[in-house]
């Protein structure tokens, strides 16, 4: 019996329950559909089609090695896998579940028409297991990790199958070159292969990397200038990598770092337990009294949102974590929280703005992360920091050494000293080329909090 493999956010082949499922039935026709209809607004931002490029050039290479092949299409999912039906006679299709909203009304068109058989492989545990004893998914997070610890560990990673059987004759397919997912005029990713290798295989080069370090994980990873973190973001984000396999790897080290880096794990399954319970977590704040906030608007919002999305704001930890996203479409974890309250709260940008530019411009972006730390930044969340708790980026930058990691994207300032590369305004060292603040840091913070008292009111 021909079946359909469905592939989306989870580009592999080991541990990929939907694929095990799919060989155990016979013939298997694995498919990516590039949908940018279902999703609308939320289709694959510009630095994801990078990665996305890459990874299924990957993708159907691995392929390819087990006598299969990756077809492509583009369009509606629905339509696509319902023509492939028609085409290839196959009886059935196997997916994993996704939760991102576009995703849950594409299964629920898919299978109103076909066999759609849905499987879960990329969490921890599926958010439909990890509730309140009243049978409730959580808003909190310390609560749901205390429950989510009834289900680790998660079941022991499966093997890739050493081959897939190839259907007696291949429906046709696009291009991948067709496609035109990578920039070129202008290039504006020249840089991130510098930095990336997409696909499975590199998923698990920087697993193993990163297993090394993972006992000093505890103390580097808020240091930007460090190579602290696992930096395997992107890679789950795409499913090269699951988060069962990660987990297992962590583990083996045992110590109180291990254990920090799996809770930074299990966020991830919490925001996508958040975003499966409210769909519209990306959109609206969780907290309905932030519908009155005031957040700036006009020509001068305008330029500062500018200032901010081109690293120009004179905060120089702001402006380095703002051109690394440019440049190679990521930000060190700590410098993202700072960049996301400077925003916010010195700026008074509505939090939306930072999260569709975020969007576009990260190759990790992720709807359920990228949204619930936006609204934990903002104070608009279910679970989140207060808004009065306002990050001062200055006392951030020194106090995380920050220097080296300035020099290397703000290079206008390397020639200062360590003490004077966080403010050099404070020490008249600020060259020629380097804009000035555009807002101080007290003048913000005062204003931010006449502006949270209006919602209070």
């Amino acid at each position: 019996m021909t079946s359909i493999l469905w592939l989306r956010q989870d580009l592999r082949l080991s541990d990929q329950p939907a694929l095990i499922a799919a060989v155990k039935d016979g013939p298997v026709i694995p498919v990516y559909v590039l949908d940018d209809e279902t999703p609308g607004d939320w289709k694959v931002g510009g630095a994801q089609r990078w990665w996305l490029h890459h990874a299924l050039a990957s993708l159907a290479a691995r392929l390819t090695e087990r006598g299969s092949r990756l077809i492509l299409r583009r369009g509606r999912c629905s339509d696509e896998l319902r023509r492939l039906v028609e085409e290839t006679g196959a009886t059935r299709i196997h997916a994993l579940r996704h939760y991102e909203p576009w995703w849950v009304r594409a299964e629920e068109e898919v299978a109103a028409a076909l066999d759609l058989r849905l499987l879960d492989g990329n969490h921890l545990a599926p958010p439909s297991e990890v509730k309140s004893g009243s049978g409730q998914p959580f808003k909190i997070y310390t609560p749901y990790w205390r429950a989510l610890q009834q289900h680790l560990p998660p079941p022991e990673p499966l093997p890739a199958p050493e081959r897939v059987e190839a259907p007696e004759h291949w429906p046709d397919s696009d291009r991948l070159e067709d496609w035109n997912l990578l920039p070129t005029r202008p290039n504006w990713a020249a840089e991130f292969g510098d930095l990336w290798r997409p696909g499975e295989e590199r998923a698990a080069e920087q697993l193993h990397a990163f297993s090394g370090s993972v006992a000093s994980y505890l103390e580097r990873r808020n240091h930007p200038s460090e190579e602290g973190t696992s930096r395997l973001s992107p890679h789950l984000h795409f499913g090269e990598i699951s988060p069962a396999t990660v987990y297992h790897r962590a583990v083996e080290d045992g110590r109180e770092a291990g254990e920090k880096f799996i809770k930074e794990l299990a966020w991830r399954d919490f925001t996508q337990a958040q975003m499966a319970a409210h769909p519209e977590i990306g959109e609206r704040h969780a907290r309905p009294d932030f519908d009155r906030f005031p957040w700036r608007r006009g020509n001068e919002a305008a330029e500062d949102f500018r200032a901010w999305t081109s690293g120009r704001t004179g905060y120089p930890i702001v402006d380095a974590g703002m051109r690394q996203l440019w440049r190679v479409g990521w930000i060190h974890n700590r410098v993202r929280m700072i960049v996301a309250s400077f925003l916010v709260k010195h700026l008074l940008i509505d939090w939306r703005d930072g999260t569709r530019w975020f969007w576009d411009t990260l190759v990790d972006a992720d709807y359920g992360n990228n949204s619930v730390n936006w609204q934990w930044i903002a104070g608009s969340g279910f679970d989140s920091n207060q808004f009065t708790r306002i990050m001062a980026p200055l006392t951030q930058s020194a106090k995380f050494d920050a220097a080296g990691y300035i020099r290397q994207w703000v290079p206008e300032l390397s020639a200062l000293t360590d003490e004077e590369i966080h403010d050099p305004d404070a020490f008249g060292a600020r060259p020629s080329d380097y804009p000035p603040k555009i807002v101080g840091h007290k003048e913000a913070r005062a204003r931010a909090l006449a502006a949270y008292r209006s919602v209070k009111a």
